[in-house]
């Protein structure tokens, strides 16, 4: 497995290899020690699974560092479709605090994209139905949950798709802004 460290500090991305034939392909999606020696170490707990239909966007979303944990780590791949998968580094002390970085993950390639804890996560969905797995190392906890809007002026991700195209959940079509999500971008 191939891994390629990222322009934001702390988000890879796993470039597996694929063994394909007339009858399919075998891949190994997951190694914890290819993940230990590419520098992460972390304790995956829980696997989630989403199906979604060409043009949702959904994010941008993280769970913050707090009482309960350390904050929420991902391992993004996908195993039907293909989607933009973006990362927002909005960790404070970071050089890179605000920015995003991008990368098309698909059923063919079957990269995976690490993003460390405090990063927000979205994808866009490009093919007709796309299904997102990932890996999780703290389970889902509302009072640590944080989101702002996919289209932020201020972050400027680059989306195939905006509003009124983009089919949102209600929570991420009322998303709040960065700045408000994160005062510290003031």
């Amino acid at each position: 497995m191939d891994v390629v460290d990222l322009p934001l500090a702390g988000l890879k991305l796993f470039a597996p290899k694929v063994f394909a034939d007339e009858r399919g392909f075998f891949v190994e999606v997951w190694r914890r020690d290819q993940l230990e020696r590419a520098g992460v170490d972390v304790d995956f707990l829980q696997d989630n699974h989403s199906r979604s239909v060409q043009h949702t966007v959904r994010g941008m979303h993280l769970q913050r560092a707090g009482a309960r944990g350390p904050g929420q780590a991902k391992l993004v791949r996908v195993a039907r479709g293909r989607v933009l998968d973006v990362a927002v580094d909005v960790r404070p002390e970071s050089p890179t605090f605000g920015r995003w970085h991008a990368e098309q993950l698909d059923d063919v390639a079957h990269h995976a994209l690490f993003i460390p804890a405090g990063f927000a996560h979205g994808f866009c969905v490009l093919s007709e139905v796309a299904d997102v797995c990932y890996k999780v190392n703290a389970p889902y906890d509302p009072a640590a949950e944080v989101g702002f809007a996919f289209d932020d002026a201020d972050v400027g991700i680059r989306w195939p798709v905006g509003r009124p195209q983009a089919l949102l959940s209600k929570r991420d079509s009322a998303a709040a802004s960065f700045r408000d999500a994160f005062p510290e971008a003031r």
